[in-house]
């Protein structure tokens, strides 16, 4: 039995990512993995999109200004830098614990490692703090090639983790992706897609849901884009069982 602690889209909410760890013993004071997540027992899944503030107010949050513009490059490298030095910080735990803390690679990190398609906010507001062409601060090296690390899916015992959804084309950040709006919809328009996928339980980011995390247990499936909400998703799993999900719980801190 396997205890599985995942985690919703940060969007660069780095203290309440690090406030959920600890409240499920994943994280010591010291941004550590604890003892049962280097042993195995909580394997920790970050459901993707580490990057990118959802709004202004996040933006100006993290940037320390008062009211935050895309146009001036200081906010911009401010923004850049205030999520570089806490991705190194996420980069450190992950490495410190690999077998056991797992992050899905989301479009709004793909976009940033590989910047084919700039995206913004629902407000309008584009994310440029990585593009050096508007006054951005481009993301080192060391950490580009840790994201580009990041797998599309997480699965085991037919269970999936991905940060949209159960379906393939889903996976990748394309024209299409972005031109569709299924990525958006389908949980409520065609949640049957976790049966089509002959999965035993599918765990999703990438939509906000009115209310926190959403528990489908008719179609087993959970939309967890609710770390603002402060809520994380439980996931106990026992591989060697006919059923192997043996309980799944949203958990607010």
């Amino acid at each position: 039995m396997r205890k599985f602690i995942a985690i919703g889209d940060v969007h660069a909410d780095f203290a309440t990512l690090w406030a959920a760890l600890r409240a499920a013993s994943c994280a010591d004071a010291q941004g550590r993995p604890t003892p049962p997540v280097v042993a195995g027992l909580y394997q920790v899944v970050l459901i993707g999109d580490l990057v990118h503030p959802k709004n202004e107010r996040e933006y100006a949050r993290l940037s320390g200004v008062e009211r935050f513009d895309t146009g001036n490059p200081d906010h911009l490298r401010y923004a850049a830098m205030a999520q570089i030095r806490a991705l190194e910080g996420i980069k450190a735990y992950q490495e410190a614990a690999p077998h056991a803390v797992h992050i899905i690679l989301g479009n709004h990190d793909d976009a940033v490692v590989d910047p084919s398609y700039v995206l913004g906010t629902s407000g309008g507001l584009k994310h440029l703090e990585f593009d050096p062409e508007h006054g951005g601060q481009a993301l080192p090296e060391d950490l580009c090639v840790w994201m580009q690390g990041f797998p599309r899916e997480v699965r085991l015992a037919g269970v999936q983790f991905a940060h949209a959804s159960p379906l393939p084309a889903h996976l990748y950040y394309d024209d299409l992706f972005y031109a569709d709006h299924s990525p958006k919809r389908w949980f409520k328009d065609t949640p049957e897609y976790v049966d089509m996928a002959g999965l035993s339980f599918g765990v999703y980011g990438h939509t906000q849901v009115e209310g926190g995390i959403l528990l489908n247990e008719v179609h087993r499936f959970a939309m967890i884009d609710a770390l603002q909400s402060r809520e994380y998703l439980e996931l106990l799993l026992d591989p060697e069982q006919a059923n192997p999900v043996q309980g799944v719980r949203a958990v607010p801190f």
